[in-house]
């Protein structure tokens, strides 16, 4: 017998492990959105359109899931979501800042309640003076109804530094598992 996925028989490996772990986690989000009726939008660096493409996978996904933005070159952060230049040139494509300004993009650009970004260093080669596996991951939340503030306050975001070890794949499929974890932290503190 085969372990789905793994195409040899035995446990599943750690790809495996990692792409189960992400599914239900995706299926999570998914699940709690459709229940508040909330939507996400993505913005994507260094996981290139995974992130958009896991909650996707999920099915009845269409009723949340706004879509996304993959700006993986430093200009179309700028010119896509809105991150300020200076932001860029202070602090780099790859800063806690950058993240925080990407998923407050996208989240207002797509008209979602929850923005969720990802911008890091996969691999093989360090970028911007930080070593492989430096990620940045950001959740940023908002009221989309027309007239409403769309500006985030200090409790209305999250980030978060990942300091990630593997494969290019490997850091790529980890910044999706928590960034989908950590929209999941931002709603749960939502009802607190």
């Amino acid at each position: 017998m085969t372990t789905p996925g793994s195409g040899v028989g035995g446990p599943a490996g750690p790809l495996d492990q990692q792409a189960v772990a992400q599914q239900a986690v995706a299926q999570q989000a998914v699940a709690e959105l459709t229940a508040r009726q909330q939507r996400v939008a993505v913005a994507e660096s260094l996981t290139g359109g995974l992130l958009a493409a896991a909650l996707a996978s999920v099915p009845g996904a269409s009723v949340v899931f706004r879509g996304g933005i993959v700006a993986y070159a430093t200009d179309l952060k700028a010119s896509l979501l809105g991150v300020d230049q200076a932001v860029l040139d202070r602090c780099g494509a790859v800063s806690a800042e950058t993240a925080q300004a990407m998923a407050e993009g996208v989240r207002t650009r797509l008209g979602a309640t929850f923005g969720l970004a990802t911008t890091g260093v996969a691999g093989p080669d360090p970028a911007e003076g930080k070593p492989v596996g430096t990620v940045y991951i950001a959740a940023t939340r908002g009221d989309t109804a027309p007239g409403t503030r769309q500006t985030c306050e200090r409790d209305d975001r999250i980030i978060r530094r990942l300091d990630l070890a593997g494969s290019r794949n490997d850091i790529r499929g980890q910044t999706v598992t928590e960034a989908l974890a950590l929209l999941l932290v931002m709603m749960r503190e939502e009802t607190r």
